[in-house]
């Protein structure tokens, strides 16, 4: 007997959250058709700008679109004629990176003099005499990316 008039509670919520919410729904429609009426030249500018936002984003994405960049293949062959060592190449792939000698020492796992080592021999087969320098005419010769 209490769960048959359980059950007639909760319908009669349900049936006046129904009849309510529908009421709501009608009112909030007839406040929303009279704003249009009264404004219409409004609601007609925001749905025309709202127009061509969208036109616009579409074509820029569209027309502004980058092709996917090629992977990068670095130039063995000027590598080998210049006589860089694969050790001096991982050298200088971490130079361009911005490491510093002690940075690259460590994740080398060698002493900073030997880092300085090859810095020097990358200088003197790149013809560069600062880092900066080395690291462009790397990156001009296609030895990095």
């Amino acid at each position: 007997m209490a769960m048959t008039r359980y059950a007639a509670m909760v319908r009669t919520i349900l049936v006046y959250g129904a009849v309510l919410a529908a009421g709501t729904f009608v009112l909030e429609w007839l406040q929303f058709r009279f704003l249009v009426q009264r404004h219409a030249v409004e609601a007609y500018v925001v749905l025309v700008a709202a127009a061509f936002l969208g036109l616009g984003v579409w074509l820029g994405a569209r027309l502004f679109r980058r092709p996917a960049a090629a992977p990068f293949v670095p130039n063995t062959r000027v590598q080998e004629t210049l006589g860089i060592s694969d050790r001096e190449l991982e050298v200088l792939g971490l130079l361009a990176a911005g490491g510093s000698n002690k940075e690259i020492a460590r994740r080398l796992e060698v002493s900073p003099n030997t880092v300085k080592t090859h810095v020097t021999k990358l200088f003197a087969k790149l013809e560069a005499s600062r880092r900066t320098e080395a690291i462009q005419k790397a990156r001009e010769l296609g030895i990095i990316p």
